[in-house]
């Protein structure tokens, strides 16, 4: 059975298509992640399956009823932060229960459950403005979980956050999975993506490619993923590297620059030797695995972290 069923969506702002013919579907239990750039359409997806907006055409079903009659099995957590920092955790979750219909008695049984789910049972009567980026997010998905919740939808939910608490996270959400809730993780950050099940590439409003991340990467990337960095960069530097990457592709790193060859090993001391001929020192070169930044970057020739800016 699917949770979550797109067929053929279209949504337009502005005489432009956010949204074009996309297709998805999301079986009951699966943790899937739907990754692109900022302006790709992921959030305007996300926000029509959460019955938040509407499309001009397609199918949007959530256990097979529209959204908007799925409400009660939809939780959706959006990018911003959402909840009261003048009120304590257990404040804020109470509220949300109270909203929807739920009895005291049944409120506070239910907000004590969720508070232990996520991990922030000591800091239920803490102030939320005194709550941790990871902690506060936390805190926001446990409104989105309570009982009956079948489909959990979590848009950026680890942007701003550091390594241990992005690590900390995702040790909640699968625990989430333990209990058969379906996930779509809406995310720029191909190591969050890593942690799906599925994973959807979206772009310019289009689904461009779809599968399990080694599925991707096997379909899509290339054998190796070459970083190298030199002292400063250069049009120099580019052009040698660009000679030693397949269809001269090359992708700008953080500090540097990653070309894909199909002979790794090889070109790591071509590259060396070629760029020290041209005058230009290699302070690091390594190689890796390739990721799904750099599938996106192979199918779509941007790279992610630049297409987000």
């Amino acid at each position: 059975m699917f949770a979550v069923h797109v067929e053929n969506l279209v949504k337009t702002y502005d005489s432009r298509r956010v949204l074009d013919g996309v297709n998805l579907d999301v079986p009951e239990g699966e943790f899937y992640a739907l990754m692109g750039p900022n302006g790709s359409g992921k959030t305007t997806l996300a926000s029509i399956i959460a019955a938040v907006k509407t499309q001009d055409s397609g199918v949007v079903e959530v256990y097979s009823r529209k959204p908007a009659q799925a409400k009660e099995f939809i939780g959706y957590v959006p990018q911003e932060n959402f909840s009261s920092p003048k009120l304590s955790g257990k404040e804020n979750l109470a509220y949300f229960a109270n909203l929807l219909g739920y009895s005291q008695s049944q409120a506070n049984q239910m907000v004590t459950e969720v508070l232990r789910n996520v991990g922030l049972s000591e800091e239920a009567d803490k102030r939320v403005a005194k709550y941790s980026g990871g902690m506060r997010k936390r805190l926001e998905v446990a409104t989105a979980i309570f009982p009956g919740i079948g489909v959990l939808i979590l848009d950026e939910p680890t942007t701003g956050l550091d390594p241990a608490a992005r690590r900390s996270f995702f040790s909640m959400v699968r625990d989430i999975m333990d209990r058969k809730t379906s996930i779509i993780l809406i995310t720029h950050i191909g190591s969050d993506a890593e942690l799906a099940s599925r994973v959807g590439l979206i772009d310019n409003g289009k689904m461009i490619a779809e599968g399990t991340p080694d599925e991707l990467k096997r379909k899509h990337a290339v054998e190796d993923v070459i970083t190298v960095e030199t002292a400063v960069k250069t049009d120099t530097v580019l052009s040698v590297l660009k000679g030693y990457s397949i269809n001269g592709k090359v992708a700008e790193a953080e500090t540097g620059y990653k070309i894909y060859s199909s002979n790794g090993d090889r070109v790591l001391a071509d590259v060396v030797r070629s760029l020290d001929q041209a005058g230009h020192k290699v302070m690091r070169i390594e190689m890796a695995r390739p990721t799904l930044e750099d599938v996106f970057f192979r199918l779509t020739e941007r790279h992610l972290q630049e297409a987000t800016g």
